[in-house]
């Protein structure tokens, strides 16, 4: 049985926030972290995907870049209170 779209958004929310000031997070360490934690039987690359694009969609999460990589972080609460 595979992991619910929802538990893996809420997994990966958690993930961002609590590496949220220490570390820049980018979409394929939190998906290397989620396969790692359930399995690859479990969970996939497209899996991930959907659910990183669900939390960007939301605004509960946002692309960064720095450095010439992207990132994914919380919104910055000027940023929440503009969108």
């Amino acid at each position: 049985m595979a992991v619910p779209l929802e538990t893996l958004v809420e997994e990966i929310y958690k993930m961002v926030v609590d590496l949220q000031g220490k570390k820049n997070v980018r979409a394929m360490s939190l998906t290397k972290a989620m396969i790692d934690k359930y399995g690859a039987g479990e969970v996939n690359k497209e899996d991930c995907k959907h659910a990183i694009r669900q939390l960007i969609d939301s605004g509960r999460c946002v692309y960064g870049y720095y450095g010439g990589e992207s990132f994914i972080t919380i919104p910055r609460k000027e940023e929440a209170a503009s969108g």
